[in-house]
Formats: C-alpha cells, sequence, structure tokens
C-alpha cells in the first residue's frame, strides 16, 4: 500500500463503532434489551472471573445509537465506508460468520440458477455450500500436485484460459488465493483476462487480508481488480473470530443485490464486539501493518532458514522456489515439510501440542502449517522451531515413501449439485458398484483435503479404486456415514 498521507491517517485513526459502544458501555445503561445476561450480570462466574465483566457490555442488540448491520445508516455505515476506504474499494461489508458466508454471497449475488462457474476442485468446502445454494453449475479445474514440495496449488492463468477457451458460457470464475501455504496465483494477469471476456471474477481471499498493508508481499486480489472478494480479517489481523469483509469493488454485479444476499445470509443478532474488532482492524491495519508485518516477516524468514539449514529432517519451501513455478508466496506462512523424519505432521502436530503448549493451525501427512499474523512475536517462531529441532532429535522413523496424489477428477457433471442436494431420489450402494452412478454426496479424504466426489457427477472407476486404497489405510474420509466408507449415496431415476 502506498504511504498515506496526513488527511487519511487522521481518517483511519478513527473507529466510529467501536467508539459508540464504548460510550453506550460506559453509561452503565438498565438493559430491558437482548441478550439475556444483562451486561454481564449473569455470566457464570468462572467465565467472568477470568474475563472481567466489562467486555460484556459491548454484547448489545440493534438499536438507534449502535446501528443495524442490516440497514446501516450510523456507524457500522462509517466503519464500513473506512474499511473500504482502506483497501480502495467502491463498498466494504463486515461479516460475522466467517468468509465461509462471504463465499456463499458471491455465488448468489454473481450469478444466477443455471449459470456456469469455472472453479478449482480444491476450493474450501463453503464454496461447495455457495454452489449449491445458488443452484449455478460448477465447471471444475483439477488442482495441480507438485509432489516434490508435497503441496496443492490452486488455479493458474494457463488452466483458467484453457477452460474459458473450452467454456465460453462460463459467466463467473472463481479463485481461491493465497491457499492454507500462501501460494498467490497471478490474480491481474487472471482478472485481465475475465474482464476481457466480460467474466466476473470472485476471489476467496480468506487467507490474504493482511496483504495490501506491506510492500513486501504479494499483490492483493482488491489491487488485482477482483470484482468480489472475501477476507478472513480474524485469520492474519486483529479481528475477532468469525469477523470477516466481503470487498466490492465492480462493473458487473448489480450492488443492490449484493446488499440484499448479505442480509439475506446473515443473523439478525450480530455480535457488536465482533463488529468493533474489525473496526479496530482497520485502524491498527492502516496506522501500523506495515511496521507490524515488517516483524512478522523477518521473524517467519528467521524460522525459515534456520529449519532449512540447521534441521536436516524438515523443510521449509522459499519464495523464491515458489516464484520459479510461477506463482508467489506469503512469507509470513510457515509450511514445514517432516517426510523426512519418518513421522506424519499429524503425529508432530500432536507432540507439538500436548509436549510444547505450540498450536498449529494445520496439518497433514506430509507438512506442518503454522499461521502467523499481526500479533506474532519472534519470540513465537523461536519456540517453534526450538520445539521442531528437539523432536527432529529426539523422534526417529524410516522415511516413509509417501505419495500425494489424486485421481482425475475431469469427471461428467450429470446433474446440478443443488438439484441432487435436494432431491429425495437416492440410495446407498457398494462402493465397489458405483461406478456409473451419479453421486449424491460429497467424499473429501485428508490428505489432501479435495473432494473427490461431489453430488451431480458420475462415479468413475479410478475414482472408486482411490477411494477403497484411502480406506484401506485408515484415512479418514469426510463425508462417510459409517467408521468404514463401504457404501456410497447415488442418486437414481
Amino acid at each position: 500500500m502506498e504511504k498515506q498521507s496526513k488527511s487519511s491517517l487522521a481518517r483511519h485513526s478513527k473507529t466510529p463503532l467501536f467508539d459508540i459502544l464504548m460510550a453506550h458501555a460506559k453509561r452503565d445503561v438498565v438493559s430491558f434489551h437482548c441478550p439475556g445476561h444483562k451486561n454481564g450480570r449473569s455470566i457464570d462466574k468462572k467465565l467472568k472471573d477470568y474475563t472481567g465483566e466489562e467486555v460484556y457490555k459491548f454484547d448489545v442488540t440493534v438499536f438507534d445509537e449502535v446501528d443495524s448491520l442490516h440497514d446501516p445508516v450510523g456507524p457500522i455505515k462509517r466503519a464500513q465506508e473506512l474499511m473500504a476506504d482502506a483497501y480502495k474499494v467502491k463498498n466494504s461489508f463486515f461479516l460475522v460468520n466467517g468468509t465461509s458466508v462471504g463465499n456463499m454471497a458471491m455465488f448468489l449475488a454473481a450469478c444466477d440458477p443455471g449459470d456456469s462457474v469455472i472453479v478449482s476442485r480444491s476450493s474450501h468446502k463453503s464454496i461447495m455450500a455457495g454452489v449449491i445454494l445458488s443452484g449455478v453449475w460448477p465447471i471444475w479445474l483439477q488442482p495441480k500436485i507438485d509432489q516434490n514440495l508435497d503441496i496443492i496449488f490452486n488455479s493458474a492463468y494457463e488452466q483458467i484460459k484453457e477452460a474459458l477457451d473450452r467454456y465460453p458460457e462460463a459467466k463467473a470464475v472463481f479463485v481461491t488465493s493465497p491457499t492454507y501455504n500462501g501460494i498467490v496465483t497471478d490474480l491481474s494477469k487472471i482478472v485481465d483476462l475475465c474482464h476481457r471476456r466480460g467474466k466476473i471474477v470472485l476471489v476467496d481471499e480468506a487467507h490474504g487480508p493482511h496483504l495490501i498493508f506491506n510492500k513486501n508481499l504479494p499483490e492483493s486480489a482488491v489491487e488485482a481488480g477482483a470484482d468480489l472478494c472475501v477476507q478472513s480479517t480474524h485469520k492474519i489481523l486483529s479481528a475477532l473470530s468469525q469477523g470477516s469483509v466481503l470487498h466490492y469493488n465492480s462493473k458487473l454485479v448489480d450492488i443492490n443485490r449484493v446488499k440484499k444476499v448479505v442480509s439475506m445470509l446473515q443473523t439478525t443478532s450480530p455480535n457488536y464486539l465482533t463488529l468493533a474488532s474489525l473496526d479496530l482492524a482497520r485502524k491498527q491495519a492502516v496506522l501500523h501493518g506495515s511496521q507490524m508485518f515488517d516483524k512478522v516477516i523477518q521473524a517467519c524468514e528467521w524460522g525459515r532458514t534456520y529449519i532449512n539449514n540447521d534441521i536436516s529432517s524438515m523443510k521449509c519451501f522459499t519464495r523464491e522456489e515458489i516464484l520459479k513455478l510461477g506463482y508467489d508466496l506469503d512469507v509470513t506462512k510457515l509450511t514445514v515439510n517432516v517426510t523426512k523424519t519418518g513421522l506424519s505432521g499429524y503425529e508432530i502436530e500432536s507432540i507439538l501440542a500436548k509436549e510444547y503448549n505450540i498450536q498449529l493451525d494445520y496439518a497433514d501427512i506430509f507438512n506442518l502449517v503454522a499461521i502467523p499474523g499481526i500479533g506474532t512475536e519472534k519470540s513465537d517462531v523461536e519456540a517453534f522451531v526450538r520445539a521442531l529441532k528437539e523432536i527432529s532429535k529426539r523422534y526417529h522413523g524410516k522415511q516413509k515413501n509417501w505419495i500425494l496424489q489424486i485421481p482425475s477428477l475431469a469427471t461428467e457433471m450429470v446433474m446440478a449439485p443443488r438439484s441432487v442436494y435436494l432431491s429425495n431420489s437416492t440410495k446407498r450402494i457398494a462402493l465397489k458398484k458405483a461406478v456409473g452412478h451419479v453421486a449424491a454426496q460429497t467424499l473429501t479424504p485428508y490428505p489432501p483435503g479435495i473432494p473427490v466426489v461431489i453430488p451431480g457427477e458420475r462415479i468413475t472407476q479410478e475414482i472408486c479404486d482411490y477411494l477403497t486404497d484411502m480406506s484401506s489405510k485408515d484415512i479418514r474420509i469426510s463425508g462417510q456415514e459409517t467408521e468404514m466408507l463401504k457404501t456410497v449415496k447415488v442418486f437414481t431415476n
């Protein structure tokens, strides 16, 4: 982000929603409105002794003084306008059910039932919810696997161009960037291609609300010109959990439809402490984000270098390696490959939690994924690295010959996922007899966390064989309804 002017800094030092809530809390108002704890008076003593009572005075309901999230005309409206100014977009909408609700909103706002949308198969599970709610026809892109780094890449420019050439009727393109591992695709190039062809660009930037605030980080979706972009302000910045933002910056999507959809999907009883934390997170990021993330970047680069130079059984890929593959890397993410230890990422994640009080965000067979944020200190990274070094000395095993792979997912879509999801014409059949049938459920092995069966698509022999193999290795398959995956739900005419 460019250096802020004095007038911009003065504007962003304001926190209209937080200020109103603070003033209300200090008046010690007698409450005859929801919620029932009445300014924290009836909160359980164990909880209140730990948190204190004052915080609960921020837990109010909708009334004129504090504004309404569904029809903002006061402090929420001003706070959202400041958020839009911070990200240089036309409109920003506060979300209180995380980026998941924003992903659903983007589909419903940008598309009509029956529209086609190009989307990577490795997208977050909320994308399938958006596909089902909106009634769109998904055109799935096969995720790219890197077996040297043991990670999955999201959609590249070449994949999207090929899909648009093959399916010119597609109305929109949905991209996830950054990925969990911090991999950023070439959004500017993708946006330019799509807009030249009149296509809407929707971006799940859950893990990238900070990118715009430091010049040493990759380009953000808002800078690239995405039509709609949703960010998890709580994941990397300092908002409370579930606090996210949907940004609008489009000539192709009706802003009034966006407003109606966002309102339809959100609770009428939002948590005002979460909303206030979005207001404060924006102020902090604009005024201090660049310097704060300089420190986070330095700490992470130190950790990456230490792991690569001093822990022979572990490795962190670098920005230079990712750039050579045609992507970019958010260097505040640390992905640690542990395959040479002879232990799985799951096992080391458990050791870190139980023996070192270090809790990771994610692990799989191959990797540990540490997600630092604006509140991360170098001492945190040092503790993580020291623990990894000790674990590498204490625990040894034979290096596993694990291979990251997925079957071909370019399967035939027979029906729209929504039609199958809402249908009662389904039955369960043996997995080994499912070839040729139309799937009526989602099945996602972890790892790699990519759905290999989607409602509405025809099940292939390759997918059946893959699922049978995963199940035999005691790999949990999300969506299975029994301990062992023996049957699959299919559509019946």
